[in-house]
């Protein structure tokens, strides 16, 4: 319960970027042009992967996977930013906030599990090119990424049920563009140390271990690498983990950027700014990484446009 100078918080007020509102109508073209674009190039790489018969492998599988991920971290979060940047300033319940806050959680780590499985599925295809087909089929897809999307779920909602019991009573300013975790818990007036501890041993579990799969993974692709003669085999061998590899740095370094790396306490727009590369960039880039790097994206692509003006053609 609040003190009795205290009143109840029931809505948290979200500053955006104050000392950028001068900007304001650049800035909301410019991040509704970005979410624009986000929505297409991911949507697109989810149709063609469901209805494009050559795509309908392992890797592609969790790939659609990861691009709805992407759509849906962005989509609870670039909405309510575009709201707060043309009325420089927002108010979200309280409710409303927590929400957020778990479900930015949710569609952000299970990228993790996803990106780790997709590091998988490359250390199988060059390491064990044999029993690859065996081995990855698509029931184990399928439970794979069910499994990943379940027990990220179970333990953010384990995260939620502590959370939803704290008490908010005071001050309800947030000095950011949507609910993150630091500085919307830092709002609590109830003990945090449970949460923090479970938070720790969270992370461990969606974030540590799945990064350390992934490296373990890349070395012994790396290593087997190492024992291939031909060059071209080489070549192809590595030309089929690039993108993966690249979506990988990206992922973690901006994750690594925003949580990670330590940043000056005098100026907490830096944290802000920063959160920006893991929202918005990160699922922009992901598309273009696959779409331009991978031949049977962009045969699909030619497929699909071909589809599309020999209908138009028919009609006319």
């Amino acid at each position: 319960m609040c003190e009795e100078n205290q009143t109840q918080v029931t809505q948290i007020h979200l500053l955006g970027f104050r000392g950028l509102y001068k900007y304001k109508s650049l800035l909301f073209v410019v991040f509704l042009l970005t979410y624009t674009l986000i929505l297409g190039g991911n949507l697109l790489i989810i149709l063609l992967v469901s209805t494009m018969d050559h795509l309908k492998t392992p890797m592609f599988f969790f790939l659609k996977h990861l691009s709805i991920a992407d759509v849906l971290l962005t989509t609870s979060v670039v909405p309510v930013m575009l709201h707060i940047i043309l009325f420089e300033g927002g108010t979200l319940p309280l409710w409303v906030c927590i929400l957020q806050l778990h479900l930015f959680g949710i569609f952000g780590f299970v990228q993790c599990f996803i990106i780790a499985i997709m590091s998988y599925d490359r250390y199988l295809a060059i390491c064990h090119p044999l029993q690859y087909s065996s081995l990855m089929g698509p029931d184990l897809c399928l439970r794979l990424v069910i499994g990943s999307w379940s027990l990220v779920i179970v333990l953010i909602f384990c995260e939620f049920v502590v959370v939803i019991q704290f008490n908010f009573c005071g001050f309800n300013s947030v000095d950011h563009f949507f609910c993150d975790f630091v500085p919307t818990i830092t709002l609590a007036t109830s003990d945090i140390s449970l949460l923090t501890m479970e938070d720790f041993i969270i992370s461990i579990l969606i974030v540590f271990f799945p990064f350390v799969f992934i490296i373990l993974s890349y070395f012994s692709i790396f290593f087997t690498l190492l024992k291939i003669s031909s060059v071209k085999s080489i070549r192809k061998a590595f030309s089929t983990c690039s993108s993966h590899l690249t979506t990988v740095c990206l992922y973690y370094g901006t994750l690594i950027a925003v949580y990670v790396a330590p940043s000056d306490d005098s100026s907490p727009e830096v944290n802000k700014y920063r959160s920006v590369l893991y929202i918005v960039v990160t699922p922009l880039i992901n598309p273009m990484i696959y779409s331009l790097r991978n031949h049977e994206i962009k045969r699909a692509l030619r497929k699909l446009m071909s589809h599309v003006l020999t209908n138009k053609i028919k009609n006319i």
